[in-house]
């Protein structure tokens, strides 16, 4: 049995709204677990120090480990990749949520990415960008 769940992405000049079906089965949950606490322990984090880091119970990230939740809900993944240093993408998509194919522009993907740069900065990353592909 699958999980119907909405998501919605803000951008500085649009929202996207997705749904999808979650349906992660025992083997997945399992491999996601063992791909987070990997990455745990190679920064060298202990269960509460992630827990702490990603604003979760302790328990939540031992179950997530352990493979015990069939559709760990969105905000929490997203939660242990910004903690973790992870690609929050490749996280949902091994979690079964749909990832939508529309990047956004490259302006709004760096302001996000990089909140504290000014947009002089930005715009000097993004032409240089473009300097080099029309190499």
């Amino acid at each position: 049995m699958g999980n119907e769940v909405m998501c919605l992405r803000i951008f500085p000049d649009k929202m996207v709204f997705y749904t999808g079906e979650i349906d992660m089965n025992q083997q997945q949950a399992r491999v996601l677990g063992n791909l987070l606490r990997a990455k745990r322990q190679e920064l060298g984090f202990s269960t509460y120090q992630l827990a702490a880091a990603a604003g979760v119970n302790s328990s939540t990230v031992v179950r997530i480990e352990l493979g015990q939740f069939a559709a760990p809900r969105p905000d929490k993944l997203a939660k242990f990749a910004k903690a973790l240093g992870m690609n929050l993408g490749e996280i949902f998509a091994m979690a079964g949520y749909i990832v939508p194919e529309e990047l956004p522009d490259l302006d709004i993907y760096l302001s996000t990415k990089y909140p504290d740069l000014s947009k002089s900065d930005l715009r000097k990353m993004e032409l240089t960008l473009k300097e080099l592909r029309a190499k």
